[in-house]
């Protein structure tokens, strides 16, 4: 399942992300999205989980914490 996260820190790092996700079991692929000029995050990244259970667990659990002074915002990727 690929998940969005939104609304992160400027400073919140991919390694934080999958960290984080990895919480909830095993992260396949985590994408922090970077502006192509600067190279800094750009506040939202995917995180692709293969058991579905376990990411919307996480989805769930998540969604509207608050990491690096952001509250993030999680849900199912369209």
């Amino acid at each position: 399942m690929k998940i969005l996260v939104r609304n992160l820190s400027r400073s919140t790092t991919e390694i934080q992300i999958r960290k984080i996700f990895e919480e909830f079991g095993k992260v396949g692929n985590c994408n922090l999205v970077l502006d192509a000029i600067t190279g800094k995050s750009k506040g939202f990244a995917f995180v692709e989980m293969d058991d579905e259970e376990q990411a919307v667990r996480a989805m769930k659990a998540l969604n509207e914490t608050m990491i690096d002074k952001s509250r993030l915002r999680v849900k199912t990727a369209q």
